[in-house]
């Protein structure tokens, strides 16, 4: 199991792939949020297809830092359907933590012209 340093994501690991480039890390993880939209009503155990995305999120989350996300993916997919509820507690913490992250970068600038 890999280190996820403090927390849901480990914005660290991110950075370092990307070279330090805040740019590229902050398209990569408003790419995730707008997926996360998409996968969050695909993990019931109704839904068809919810093996296929467990696996692409389990490769998504891991690719940014998610390891906690990865790791309860890999583990739904070994076994069974009885583990989406973790899978969805850890995306939720994942979104939340990316959007905490991205949040000082969203904010308007607080300059004055006085």
């Amino acid at each position: 199991m890999a280190e996820s340093g403090a927390g849901a994501v480990d914005f660290g690991y991110l950075e370092r792939f990307a070279a330090g480039d805040r740019g590229v890390v902050g398209e990569v993880l408003t790419v995730f949020l707008e997926q996360a939209e998409i996968w969050a009503p695909q993990l019931a155990p109704e839904a068809a297809g919810w093996r296929d995305v467990v696996h692409t999120i389990k490769g998504a989350g891991r690719g940014i830092g998610a390891y906690p996300l990865g790791d309860a993916c890999a583990e739904a997919e070994e076994q069974g359907a009885g583990l989406l509820p973790e899978v969805r507690r850890a995306l939720a913490e994942a979104v939340a933590a990316i959007e905490a992250y991205l949040a000082p970068a969203r904010r308007p600038s607080q300059t004055s012209n006085s």
